[in-house]
């Protein structure tokens, strides 16, 4: 028989009432069991007209602060959240059956993080962050190699290849975040953290 917490929830939901230090619990599991990209997540913005879009981007790092992923600035998804801040995230670890579901608000991260990040990146990687005009229409694929060797030639040094003005992270602060446990006959677990106004965390079960 599964144990239970005393929420009488399955055993991988615990008894933490900090959200944070169970994401890093699922996420640890998550490293282990997922074939590609643990860290992989649905981003959803909206644009000025309320329409709503929703890709895959990759999580760098996570804080009591928050979630942190990287991109051009203006991208697609960059270009809603200057609109409009409030985003939701999804992870979804098949392995596990088991996804994270957050909503907050987003913030460009510092420059001195961006800089850190992106001097972690593989040459090509940084050298791709100046080639493609992410979003953009592209006339053909030539186009876009004729850019990557016009910015290989111009940044031979594998070392020295400065970050983009307009390449950087942003941060999505969480209001609410809830986990997600399948269940039989549909009947799954969900427990959500929600930010009170005294920064601390509330708990409550949802149905399924």
């Amino acid at each position: 028989m599964n144990q239970k917490n005393s929420l009488g929830l399955d055993i991988c939901f615990g008894e933490l009432e900090n959200p944070f230090k169970l994401f890093e619990e699922w996420f640890d599991k998550a490293k282990k069991s997922e074939l590609n990209d643990p860290n992989a997540l649905a981003l959803a913005t909206s644009d000025k007209e309320g329409i709503p879009s929703v890709r895959m981007v990759l999580l760098k790092s996570f804080s009591e602060k928050g979630f942190v992923f990287y991109t051009n600035l203006n991208s697609k998804k960059s270009t809603d959240i200057k609109i409009n801040p409030n985003a939701s995230m999804c992870f979804h670890w098949k392995s596990l059956l088991r996804q994270i579901r957050i909503v907050g608000k987003i913030n460009p991260v510092s420059d001195k993080d961006a800089d850190e990040y992106y001097s972690s990146r593989g040459y090509g990687s940084r050298i791709g962050a100046w080639a493609s005009k992410q979003s953009t229409i592209l006339s053909n694929r030539d186009q876009l190699y004729q850019s990557i060797d016009f910015f290989k030639k111009k940044y031979p040094d594998k070392n020295i290849v400065p970050r983009p003005e307009y390449w950087s992270g942003w941060n999505l602060s969480p209001s609410e975040i809830e986990f997600w446990l399948d269940g039989d006959n549909r009947i799954h677990q969900r427990l959500k953290y929600i930010k009170s106004k005294d920064n601390g965390w509330k708990k409550v079960l949802l149905n399924p």
